[in-house]
């Protein structure tokens, strides 16, 4: 099992590796020490499990829980590890797979990895994808268009968002792993990419965002999570703004 540790406490980190050298099941393919580094290194990497830290410098383990399925496609089980009981509960309700106390208990750690054990893995996307039927309905995979002949697969959940190009009339698509935008047909309208999914919002007559990749919104510039935190360009604009803030709870 490829598996990423995330925590910030580095004797912790060391302590864990340690036991789970155990097993020889298990592969540590990487550490992160925040929230947002590991963020970024899971959807890299695909790990098959994760250790989390509940307390971590930038967000919290249970928030990083709400957003892993996101990048992960679903198949990534999380074992959270905390010294404080009050958090057992919560990382329960937002689907971890178990939870770990510290510090460790070998037998505690002996029972989950079982537990793993018992639980194969979920079918790779690349499994799933011999059925051409399930994976154009269940993935959320679409066709764009780059011309009259040639076209791009791309994953919905892999769109930060959709721009306007004034230069060539046009909206493209900035997509993981792309290194330019893809641009899309000219008959598509701004309406038509709003209905692709019920997270996509427009903030502005340019831009379109995948609210999933929103972190926040400081003096009306969206900054977005990995991989695409290097995106610093997009306003919300005036009109826009009770529209993405009514989106959400307000605490």
């Amino acid at each position: 099992m490829r598996t990423i540790i995330i925590d910030d406490n580095k004797q912790a980190v060391k302590d864990l590796n340690e036991r789970l050298a155990r097993f020889s099941e298990v592969e540590v393919v990487a550490v992160e020490h925040s929230g947002l580094d590991g963020l970024a290194r899971v959807s890299e990497l695909q790990p098959d499990l994760l250790f989390l830290d509940v307390q971590l410098p930038d967000i919290s383990g249970l928030d990083f829980l709400d957003r892993l399925d996101f990048f992960t496609h679903g198949r990534c089980r999380v074992v959270m590890y905390t010294a404080y009981d009050e958090f057992v509960l919560p990382a329960f309700r937002k689907k971890a797979f178990d939870v770990l106390l510290k510090p460790i208990d070998d037998k505690e750690l002996d029972i989950i990895m079982q537990r793993l054990a018992e639980h194969p893995l979920l079918p790779t996307p690349q499994s799933v994808g011999q059925d051409k039927d399930k994976l154009m309905s269940d993935n959320g995979k679409f066709l764009l268009y780059t011309n009259t002949i040639d076209f791009k697969l791309v994953d919905k959940r892999d769109i930060a968002l959709f721009q306007y190009n004034h230069e060539v009339r046009c909206w493209e698509a900035v997509v993981a792993g792309s290194k330019a935008p893809v641009r899309l047909k000219r008959t598509i309208k701004g309406d038509d990419l709003l209905e692709v999914d019920k997270q996509f919002i427009q903030v502005n007559q340019k831009f379109i965002i995948n609210m999933n990749y929103l972190i926040e919104v400081v003096d009306n510039v969206c900054h977005f999570y990995p991989p695409f935190d290097n995106i610093s360009y997009v306003r919300v604009g005036r009109f826009y703004r009770k529209k993405l803030i009514d989106r959400f709870y307000s605490l």
